[in-house]
């Protein structure tokens, strides 16, 4: 009989945790904001880090209120929370201000 083989993976990330679908929708969102916008363009916005909490908020409240789709982009309120805290995230972790 073979011996097992060996893998040392148990502090890696474990991908096949996420929920993929709820990537899905907020990719989604992405596309929306750069055919609306521009890509990339959340990076060049002017007070951005307040502007994004705001969204954030706005999008969390609608939800917890009942509402599970965004009227603007059409996809849920959930994805549009991913999206902004993304940004936020991106921003913290880049030593963004967002001035």
């Amino acid at each position: 009989m073979e011996k097992a083989g060996i893998k040392f993976d148990k502090e890696k990330l474990k991908w096949r945790l996420v929920v993929w679908d709820f990537f899905e929708a907020i990719v989604r969102v992405l596309m929306w904001g750069a055919r609306t916008y521009a890509p990339e363009n959340w990076k060049r916005v002017e007070d951005r880090r307040a502007r994004y909490k705001d969204a954030l908020l706005r999008h969390a409240i609608a939800y917890a209120k009942g509402e599970i789709l965004d009227r603007e982009t059409q996809e849920s309120h959930l994805a549009c929370i991913g999206c902004n805290a993304m940004f936020l995230h991106w921003m913290d972790e880049n030593g963004d201000l967002g001035k």
